[in-house]
């Protein structure tokens, strides 16, 4: 079926692929919002704490998209697709979301979201740059090796039960989004099943599609990943997050970004790495502009969030999305 897939996108104009990548990021999108709507929803019909629902199912449904992106970019040999699309998904989730976010509305912090969770996700970026460096891989480029990935998977098996324990013993409810008439548990399941086959398919031809156009236009895969794909599939937490600022539930928005953070080094990467047995190759650019900006707008959102207000305030948001803006610029001129 790839091969299928492969070979018909070769043989069309440039401009139909970009119409092909444009509505499957728009499939890869919705097909997660399904997914993350039915999880929801599965989860209060079997009474499941609806912190816990926000602190892991809703950040794992939203960073679904990234995940099958790396992990079929990996298994097919594009490595610099798999990580740019990590990567980046952690820039434009941290710095263009919460930026759009605190621009718009609301973004109020909980210290102990931040003292907790915050914590993780700056420990995660800090992990993924160490372990991307060529020291690990003793020779002149880094590699994140099967073995690194495994690790990652156990330590995203680790956050998840650690989430769960502390969501328990809180004793905090977030309030569910959900609206409408409750449909029957098999129209859930199988709503379930569509948005989870929505993702896949919509990714088996982003994949190649995005791949084809890099090479006619002459732009790195590595770069291509990093903004257009990355942007794309970050596209559940941009909705996530404007809705739940519109409805003044800014803290909503917060919680699901620094967990889609924290899986897109846990769960994306360390899925992608698991899947080959070469690794993760890291593209010499990303010691450039990839990994400092990703460090740098995490470290910059973990001081915004510990300000006296308690609030990412406007001029913060502004400066976050625009570091964005100028990472995008600066992926180009750096060719």
């Amino acid at each position: 079926m790839e091969g299928l897939i492969h070979s018909t996108l070769t043989e069309v104009s440039t401009l139909v692929l970009f119409i092909v990548i444009g509505v499957s990021l728009y499939i890869l999108s919705k097909g997660a919002d399904i997914l993350v709507n039915e999880a929801v929803g599965l989860s209060i019909r079997w009474g499941v704490p609806k912190m816990i629902i926000g602190a892991t199912i809703v950040s794992l449904g939203t960073t679904l998209p990234e995940a099958t992106v790396s992990v079929f970019a990996a298994i097919n040999g594009n490595p610099d697709l798999a990580l740019g699309n990590a990567i980046g998904s952690i820039i434009a989730d941290t710095g263009l979301i919460i930026g759009i976010a605190a621009l718009i509305g609301r973004l109020p912090i909980d210290r102990n979201t931040i003292k907790r969770q915050g914590s993780l996700q700056l420990m995660s970026g800090i992990l993924l740059a160490i372990v991307s460096l060529p020291f690990f891989s003793k020779g002149p480029d880094g590699i994140i090796t099967q073995w690194m990935g495994f690790l990652f998977i156990g330590l995203l098996i680790l956050y998840i039960i650690g989430t769960i324990s502390w969501a328990k013993k809180s004793n905090e409810a977030v309030s569910s989004e959900i609206e409408g008439e409750e449909s029957s548990l098999f129209i859930q399941l199988i709503k379930l099943v569509i948005g989870i086959a929505l993702v896949i398919v919509s990714s088996k031809v982003l994949i190649p599609s995005v791949e084809i156009v890099a090479i006619r236009i002459g732009i790195p895969q590595s770069v291509i990943a990093a903004t257009l794909v990355a942007f794309g599939t970050s596209l559940p937490e941009l909705v996530t997050a404007i809705t739940a600022v519109r409805k003044g539930h800014g803290e909503l928005a917060v919680g699901n970004i620094i967990g889609a953070d924290i899986l897109n080094v846990l769960f994306v990467v360390g899925s992608a790495a698991a899947v080959t047995r070469e690794g993760l190759l890291v593209p010499t650019n990303f010691y450039k502009l990839q990994i400092p900006t990703m460090l740098i707008v995490l470290v910059a959102f973990h001081i915004f969030a510990k300000n006296k207000d308690e609030v990412i305030t406007k001029t913060e948001g502004a400066f976050l999305s625009g570091m964005y803006f100028v990472y995008l610029i600066l992926n180009y001129v750096w060719i």
